[in-house]
């Protein structure tokens, strides 16, 4: 079989791939792991979603595979590094979100801007406006070039840091970003976006040496993976009242259990990864990975003497020859 569908996609994405390849549609996988694995043996490729991990322990149960797509959410539990070990090339679109990211990330900062009032110069407890905002982008992914210029037509002034840019990169200017350090970004910035692609390595990186400096009455939104947060530093500045308020769109199980730091902020809103899950991105997601996965199974073809299907409990000798005619 060449395309093993766990996800829940559009029918005439399904349709397509039906049309072109050998398909088994079967969402009901992502609920039995052992059914999962057992039906990967003769998959050359699988379309899964956010809540079925692929990674070491599943490699040997898919020896042809070639490759792993993901539609929504995030990648954190496929192991990118196995599959390349593996020859297994880990399908995503680095786009198809990045419109639906940038509005939300807008919107949340206008809410919190407008719900979370700060004393004026009159003493009265006001909102406020983004246009008179300096917004800080950490992470430079293609949504905020769409972030970007969205906030251009509001006036705010738009900073960036991206740790795999240098500040001389060409891309600064091109988007209308100007970049910056990341603690001087944190002092500056009335607004943080953060949108930082996740890597071990960034594990905790907004902690205590930066998130205690951030401007007075600040408030953040993010999409990025909730590992690039210290929880103990986070909650320490919602309490203090520092970071006036902050919109989680990926939390980690359990973060806010009693005996947790975050357990109880007031200030904190948390939302199931609702920023990349539009319509019309899933539509857009949905072809991007397809097509890719088309075009791997069509530069791979299978060879005749590669597999064969075997029924359950039939067994297989692989040292076998061939019976002659």
């Amino acid at each position: 079989m060449d395309l093993l569908i766990v996800d829940t996609l559009d029918a005439e994405v399904t349709q397509w791939l039906e049309s072109r390849h050998s398909v088994r549609y079967a969402p009901e996988l992502a609920l039995d792991s052992r059914e999962f694995r057992s039906a990967l043996y003769n998959v050359r490729a699988v379309i899964l979603p956010s809540s079925v991990p692929f990674g070491a322990k599943t490699l040997p149960f898919a020896p042809l595979m070639r490759a792993v797509g993901r539609v929504n959410g995030g990648a954190e539990n496929i192991d990118a590094d196995a599959c390349m070990r593996a020859g297994i090339e880990v399908v995503r679109s680095a786009t198809a979100t990045a419109q639906a990211e940038a509005e939300f990330m807008i919107g949340a900062l206008l809410s919190m801007l407008r719900r979370v009032p700060i004393a004026g110069t009159d003493g009265m407890l006001v909102g406020r406006e983004l246009g008179a905002a300096t917004v800080g982008l950490i992470g430079m992914p293609p949504a905020a070039r769409a972030m970007a210029s969205m906030l251009g037509g509001f006036g705010c002034r738009v900073i960036g840091y991206e740790p795999s840019l240098h500040a001389s990169d060409g891309v600064w200017d091109r988007w209308k970003v100007a970049p910056m350090p990341l603690r001087e970004l944190i002092e500056t910035s009335d607004a943080l976006a953060v949108q930082l692609s996740y890597f071990t390595r960034y594990q905790g990186l907004l902690g205590e040496r930066l998130l205690p400096y951030c401007k007075p009455h600040q408030v953040m939104v993010s999409v990025s993976h909730s590992g690039v947060f210290d929880e103990r530093s986070l909650a320490d500045v919602l309490a203090s009242g520092r970071m006036a308020a902050a919109w989680l769109d990926s939390l980690e199980p359990g973060a806010l259990d009693e005996g947790r730091p975050l357990h109880g902020a007031g200030n904190l809103q948390i939302t199931p990864r609702l920023g990349s899950t539009t319509r019309e991105s899933r539509l857009r997601s949905a072809w991007a990975v397809a097509r890719r996965i088309d075009e791997l199974l069509m530069a791979t073809p299978v060879a005749p003497n590669e597999f064969r299907p075997t029924s359950p409990g039939e067994p297989l000798d692989l040292a076998a020859e061939p019976e002659s005619p």
